[in-house]
């Protein structure tokens, strides 16, 4: 009982010293950290990363005030993002230079994982190296009528990675920006203006002058057609069943969907109004009967 007492105790005797030694230690290195010329450089540097930060926090509210008409939302966003990573780059570089680590040695191992990561991750590098294009280029934009690769939708946002859209069934779609670089893009809403060609066959017995008059007042019948530049009618060859003609009109582009719904309606009545047919395809039946 004595002997496990006596171990106890010394057990006791030796953390208690164990501690002491290590707190003497700490409190030393305290002492020797905290020196004038430590204290100045600790200072300088809290000063020096404030004076950044004011610089960087001045960068953005510089890219937010610049005017909508020298730039587009995806491009500022673009800048914003630049000067947040370049600042915490900085920043971190700063700090690690403080401590003594070489930054040699860092880019050295940062080259090294870069080239490793980008083995393993060369889809999304693309995709990021074509989001840059994507959003610099302006051949697109939110809020515009776009077609990529089959898939029609409206632009949602504009990423560094993708592009998300919405299809008029209003169904997600998201569209990773190398194949909006590698593949054929169509933007209905790129310019104020676009035409329409609506194509329509009439009758061979119809006389051809005629059927240009009555056409070229379908577009009269439709208030979204512009007058300026002036409709057009023009034949488009010899069907199977019946001469091709085209009837064209130039539109606001938010008028699309209308101006094609009224079209179609002012080009039915025109021709029903002047009786001229509109050919379809007819199978004839004869029934022969038994002599």
């Amino acid at each position: 009982m004595n002997e496990t007492l006596e171990e106890v105790t010394k057990a006791a005797s030796n953390a208690n010293k164990t501690f002491a030694e290590q707190t003497t230690s700490f409190v030393s290195w305290i002492k020797n950290f905290l020196t004038w010329d430590n204290i100045f450089k600790a200072v300088g540097a809290i000063i020096l990363i404030f004076i950044i930060y004011l610089i960087y926090r001045f960068i953005l509210k510089a890219i937010k005030k610049i005017p909508t008409e020298k730039t587009t939302p995806q491009r500022s966003m673009v800048m914003i993002r630049i000067a947040k990573y370049s600042f915490y780059i900085i920043e971190l570089m700063f700090i690690l230079s403080l401590f003594g680590i070489k930054l040699s040695a860092i880019w050295g191992a940062a080259g090294i994982a870069g080239v490793a990561i980008g083995f393993a991750a060369q889809t999304s590098v693309s995709n990021l190296i074509s989001g840059l294009f994507v959003i610099t280029e302006g051949a697109l934009k939110i809020g515009d009528t776009i077609i990529v690769d089959g898939i029609t939708g409206v632009v949602d946002s504009i990423n560094l990675i993708s592009v998300r859209v919405h299809t008029f069934d209003n169904q997600m779609v998201r569209i990773p920006n190398s194949t909006i670089i590698n593949a054929n893009l169509t933007n209905n809403s790129y310019h104020a203006q676009r035409r329409i060609t609506l194509g329509v066959s009439v009758s061979y017995d119809t006389d051809m002058a005629k059927a240009l008059e009555v056409l070229s007042k379908a577009p009269d019948l439709c208030p979204t057609i512009l007058k300026d530049p002036a409709p057009a009618v023009w034949f488009d060859g010899f069907g199977d069943s019946g001469i091709n003609i085209v009837v064209a009109g130039w539109f606001n582009t938010k008028d699309a969907l209308k101006t094609k719904n009224d079209l179609y309606i002012a080009i039915k009545k025109v021709l029903d109004d002047a009786k001229i047919e509109i050919p379809y395809n007819r199978l004839d039946v004869k029934v022969l009967e038994e002599s």
